[in-house]
């Protein structure tokens, strides 16, 4: 709720006239006059107050204790969510949000979750946790996720099926984007984009970093460019020697 006082002009000017009516003449009735305030109130306060429902309805539908429990990414990507539509299921919360890396090492493949992934992982998805109130809950629903790199093209795109219970639910997408010598990948900010019955829940970005295979090829085109700076510089002459510049000048003085 936003207090708005371009109107106090117009309202001021309207309550003026409306008290010389009441009190200056005696055709109104008591409760005509107390109609015609009632509504001048109402007029007042519809005016000079902004009042968006769906953000309340939001904030009360969300529950005291889930969200206590939302994660700082949660919050973060709520808010995104939240600017860029006004409209939020009701009964949702998103608790947490993030990526989980596919890993090969010495031990195997181990999975690790967080917001930086490097294109020498294997894979990546995304996953959601969300909290389900009792007017959202025993119903499917259609969870999209969407990965967007740094130049706005769309990388990953993957809906689900869903049944929800009211509680919390962990949803992780059921397929993942391969990293590992995916030569359309490039590094950079990344955004993670989570719809619910096309309603957005949660954007967040995320830090994609380049392969040890890339690194190592920018290290050597940074090594190889003074020694091509070297290579096309035009060869200047050997230094000419004391001795030769004086017999040089001899030879002169005896021709003069």
């Amino acid at each position: 709720m936003r207090f708005r006082a371009r109107h106090t002009v117009w309202l001021g000017a309207l309550g003026v006239m409306l008290g010389v009516a009441a009190l200056g003449s005696g055709t109104l009735t008591l409760p005509v006059t107390l109609t015609l305030l009632a509504l001048f109130g109402a007029a007042m306060v519809a005016s000079l107050f902004d009042f968006r429902p769906q953000q309340l309805r939001n904030t009360l539908t969300s529950s005291p204790l889930a969200m206590m429990k939302m994660t700082p990414q949660a919050r973060e990507a709520s808010d995104r969510a939240r600017r860029r539509s006004s409209y939020l299921p009701p009964g949702l919360t998103l608790l947490d949000v993030g990526l989980i890396t596919l890993q090969s090492g010495p031990e195997g493949t181990v999975m690790r979750r967080g917001r930086t992934i490097s294109l020498d992982d294997k894979g990546v998805r995304p996953y959601i946790t969300l909290s389900v109130g009792a007017e959202y809950a025993d119903r499917k629903v259609v969870t999209r996720f969407e990965m967007i790199d740094h130049n706005g093209q769309t990388q990953y795109v993957h809906e689900m099926e869903n049944y929800l219970r009211d509680g919390e639910v962990n949803i992780l997408a059921d397929t993942q984007l391969p990293l590992l010598g995916n030569d359309k990948l490039t590094s950079g900010e990344w955004d993670l984009r989570v719809s619910v019955d096309r309603a957005a829940v949660g954007i967040l970005s995320f830090t994609t970093t380049p392969s040890i295979t890339a690194r190592n090829r920018m290290l050597m085109q940074d090594a190889d460019e003074p020694r091509q700076r070297l290579r096309d510089e035009p060869e200047e002459s050997e230094p000419v020697s004391l001795e030769e510049l004086l017999r040089e000048s001899q030879r002169r003085d005896r021709r003069q």
